[in-house]
């Protein structure tokens, strides 16, 4: 019913002793308001006239009004205390999903993190501010009325103490049956939101290995599956919603049957009967309240434990050695790297061996799944290594998840991720502060100025998450612009940002990057091999090992695993056309 998590939220415990507060207030209120009720339908019984019972009633109407105004107070603090909360959370996974790095959303998916952080957190706002209120009432305010309602009349308050036990078993179960419905609806979404953000990324590669087809009804039979759970939730909240209200509307009229007959007999004076036939709809009103809404807030305590799940990942131990780069060039010389899977035992980089001295362009190639990706992640500091030999600089170093390093490095992945912000503060990734001429000039170089121009707002224009979309081939351009900016960093990391562009968008961007990689050392991932006549040097990966080396030139002459490589790309492709 409360789950722990909770108490792990900013404010939880100032939150939670205001609400308790303000419940006994409202028990307070709720039971004046019966009392004056009481008294003036007993009084105008009895023969009173209207000015005689004119202070009950206004007794009523002042607990009635102050009743809601609790209500009001309670629905603005939980207002801002679920948005503070949403933002606090959305920043900390932000930041541990940018620590971590890429490896993190590939585990989880790209479309369970999205969601997370976009819809997921609104859902945990949503569940902060309906759970909260509701627990709070069903701990204190039947028990408060209950306390009332025997000291007005023992049989009452004893026929309320025997069936709320009854209801909370019946509420329990049905809990149970709904949670286990919620969870797998829950867990058939996250598998829909990857599967739906991958295919609509590779839809060009899919269609042009005609499998498209085959990728939607695989889609199709997800979504089915979504929709099953769904209704198969919906038919469980429905039913347990309708099994309490039953249940709450028979104890209800038992007691009001009860009373009947000892008012019949003469066994009950008016008064405490009107008390208890009053409260007793008020007694079962917050289990009502919590059960109605129970349902709506399985989502966002599934959010809410993703979220933490996620927040409480081991990240990667942070070196503070610093690092001297104000030499000329730079020098990294690698004697022994190995990383292992965390999900198998598996070796994905072994026994790489790099020496590289100056600012020049460093190409690795593979097959898909050769390891390249790994190594850029390893070496941007995004995962820990399980052995690490290495020196920067003359510097020994035990992981590249140093403050020196990353201050030098500028990462472009596959994705760049566009934040729902402005452009000029998307483009200021790297840079705290900047002229809006450079940034234009930055837009300018690759290649956006016409699209730039037809903006409504300029840089001050809106993009990301839900706002101004932008293509692949555009937030690529944008990521580009980010680097163009920043001149001072030496080393640059690629991994495979052309992988998903057409051939014409490519081109397009190669012309713009090449210029970037002047002056710099750079470390470029691609298994389209057209760059490597870019490229000073060249490893070719296997299974995550170096099992070649040497320029464009010499790898040709060799004969030996590159030429094998290009072999096969061209196979592919042939076969794919």
């Amino acid at each position: 019913m409360f789950d722990k998590a909770l108490l792990r939220l900013s404010n939880i415990q100032t939150i939670l002793r205001l609400l308790a507060g303000l419940s006994v207030l409202q028990a307070t209120f709720i039971i004046t308001q019966a009392y004056g009720l009481s008294k003036a339908i007993n009084g105008l019984w009895q023969g009173q006239t209207l000015m005689a019972v004119i202070n009950w009633i206004g007794l009523f109407l002042v607990s009635y009004v102050l009743r809601h105004v609790i209500t009001y107070i309670q629905d603005l603090k939980l207002e801002q205390f679920s948005v503070n909360v949403s933002e606090e959370l959305r920043v900390k996974l932000l930041k541990k999903i940018f620590r971590m790095g890429p490896k993190l959303v590939a585990r989880e998916g790209t479309g369970h993190v999205t969601t997370m952080v976009l819809d997921g957190l609104t859902q945990v706002e949503n569940y902060l501010h309906l759970i909260l209120p509701k627990v709070m009432h069903l701990m204190i305010i039947p028990w408060i009325i209950l306390a009332f309602v025997f000291w007005m009349d023992i049989p009452s308050g004893g026929i309320l103490l025997i069936v709320f036990p009854i209801i909370i078993l019946f509420m329990i179960i049905l809990g149970l049956a709904a949670k286990s419905k919620a969870d797998k609806q829950f867990q058939v979404f996250q598998i829909l939101s990857n599967h739906f953000i991958d295919s609509l990324r590779g839809i060009d590669t899919l269609k042009r290995l005609g499998v498209s087809k085959a990728y939607g009804k695989n889609i199709f039979k997800v979504s089915e599956q979504f929709r099953e759970a769904t209704m198969s939730t919906l038919r469980v909240a429905i039913l347990s919603t309708f099994a309490l209200d039953f249940f709450t509307t028979l104890s209800v009229a038992i007691v009001a049957f009860f009373l009947g007959l000892r008012l019949l007999e003469g066994q009950a004076p008016l008064f405490p009967a009107l008390i208890a036939l009053i409260l007793a709809p008020e007694y079962f009103l917050p289990i009502r309240d919590f059960s109605n809404d129970y349902h709506a807030t399985l989502d966002g305590k599934n959010a809410l434990i993703n979220v933490f799940n996620i927040l409480d990942l081991k990240e990667p131990s942070v070196s503070t050695e610093l690092l001297n780069f104000s030499a000329d060039e730079p020098e990294i010389q690698i004697d022994a790297l190995n990383y292992t899977y965390p999900e198998s035992d598996a070796l994905a980089i072994k026994n790489i061996h790099l020496n590289v001295k100056g600012f020049k362009k460093i190409g690795l190639v593979g097959m898909s799944g050769s390891g390249k990706s790994t190594l850029i992640d390893l070496l941007s500091g995004f995962i820990e290594p399980d052995y690490l030999e290495a020196r920067v600089n003359g510097t020994t170093i035990e992981t590249f998840n140093n403050a020196s390093w990353q201050q030098q490095t500028i990462y472009m992945p596959q994705h760049p991720y566009i934040f729902k912000a402005t452009l000029r503060e998307n483009v200021m990734f790297y840079v705290k502060q900047v002229s809006d001429d450079a940034i234009i000039q930055a837009i300018q170089q690759v290649g956006l100025y016409e699209w730039f121009e037809q903006l409504p707002n300029g840089l001050d224009t809106i993009i990301g998450e839900g706002a101004r979309q932008v293509s692949g081939g555009q937030a690529q351009r944008i990521a580009l612009a980010r680097t163009f900016l920043d001149d001072q960093r030496q080393i640059l990391l690629f991994d495979e940002p052309t992988a998903h562009l057409d051939i014409e968008t490519e081109a397009e961007l190669k012309e713009a990057m090449l210029p970037l990689m002047a002056n710099r050392l750079t470390f470029f991932a691609t298994h389209r091999l057209h760059w490597m006549h870019e490229m000073d040097y060249i490893y070719v990966l296997e299974n995550g090992e170096i099992v070649e080396s040497g320029t464009l030139d010499e790898l040709i002459e060799k004969q030996g695993a590159f030429v094998k490589l290009a072999c096969w790309i061209e196979e592919d492709v042939n076969e794919a056309d």
